[in-house]
């Protein structure tokens, strides 16, 4: 007999945006064999904007676990769908669309890396920047070393082994542009896995974070004027993609096709129009373009992609604050139905 402690985490009802929850559940016998064997759980969905008072039950089901880094041992963090009381998935529950384009299309084989962008805050100054003032102007600190140009690096590297003990699927860090501004990716992994892995990232970003008594925090503009926002730019492929440069042609051309560009950015997380500008390096949210080795247009075709022929695509579009479950769903359908039709499958 064993006694494990699982932390349920799920995406609650907060609009625009929606937060991370958690509780504690304890697990006593012998150790779960994988996710399947774990029970379901309820939470008060009147205090996550998911229910109403008089209707107020939600259930919480399994769909991806893996090793709590942080209380160790046999340990797990389990992260759940948010369902209805009949099992059905509730309205806040955009993995369940996801699921279901993805298996539409797993013969295309799609497969994400996603660059989460984020920013620590001290307070209500992002970390880094002098009380009352700014600090020296942006770019300097983009992958930079030295205590006068790097603010946070200890949390960053806490959340960095944090995420390994996992076992989750990250492929890097950097400082980016702005003082207390920071990035690490997960990928490349398939549609359900980038973005089951990408929140529990985020939840071990939050909750490292409050060791250390900072914040951090996914929005895209969180300082006016001239300084990068924070995205998270969305790399993507399919097999023919990953085999001939036509196909990525017709993937970046279905992006632009009629509604398309406002389809995905009307999705591409909230304030988007305060971060696609046409400045620091992003392209007006209301105009789509692509382009090799432009990180000015909306999608862009790395170089090396170009030069090779094969390889994928990257979506700048994509906000920090962003739902990978809805991003990922975009653009399987859009560009797999477009491959598919093409015959480049």
């Amino acid at each position: 007999m064993t006694t494990i402690k699982a932390e349920y985490i799920w995406i609650d009802g907060t609009e625009p945006t929606a937060k991370l929850r958690s509780k504690t559940k304890i697990l006593v016998g012998s150790a779960p064999a994988g996710v399947a064997d774990l029970p379901i759980w309820g939470f008060d969905g009147s205090s996550t904007n998911q229910a109403e008072g008089h209707a107020s039950d939600r259930v919480l089901k399994p769909v991806f676990s893996c090793p709590d880094p942080i209380r160790g041992g046999d340990d797990i963090l389990v992260l759940c769908e948010v369902l209805n009381t009949d099992m059905t998935p509730h309205a806040s529950n955009t993995r369940a669309a996801l699921a279901e384009v993805a298996e539409r299309f797993a013969g295309q084989e799609p497969i994400f890396g996603i660059e989460q962008e984020y920013t620590f805050f001290k307070g209500s100054r992002p970390l880094g920047f002098p009380e009352g003032g700014f600090p020296a102007a942006q770019g300097g600190y983009y992958c930079g070393v030295g205590s006068d140009e790097i603010f946070g690096r200890d949390v960053v590297e806490a959340h960095l082994e944090n995420c390994l003990k996992a076992g989750l699927g990250i492929s890097g860090i950097n400082a980016e542009v702005m003082p207390g501004q920071w990035e690490f990716q997960v990928g490349p992994l398939a549609p359900l896995e980038v973005s089951d892995q990408l929140w529990v990232a985020r939840w071990l970003l939050y909750r490292t974070a409050e060791d250390y008594d900072v914040s951090a925090t996914l929005d895209p503009k969180p300082v006016k004027g001239d300084w990068n926002g924070a995205g998270a730019h969305t790399n993507f492929s399919t097999k023919a993609m990953r085999e001939g440069y036509d196909a990525i042609i017709t993937a970046c051309e279905a992006l632009g096709e009629g509604s398309k560009p406002m389809d995905h950015v009307k999705n591409y997380g909230a304030g988007i129009d305060d971060r696609l500008t046409g400045l620091h390096e992003t392209a007006p949210w209301n105009e789509y373009s692509y382009g090799v080795s432009d990180r000015g247009a909306s999608v862009r075709i790395p170089w090396q992609v170009e030069k090779d022929g094969k390889g994928y695509i990257e979506d700048r579009r994509p906000n920090a604050n962003v739902d990978p479950y809805t991003v990922t769903r975009l653009l399987v359908d859009t560009c797999c139905s477009a491959l598919e039709k093409a015959g480049q499958v």
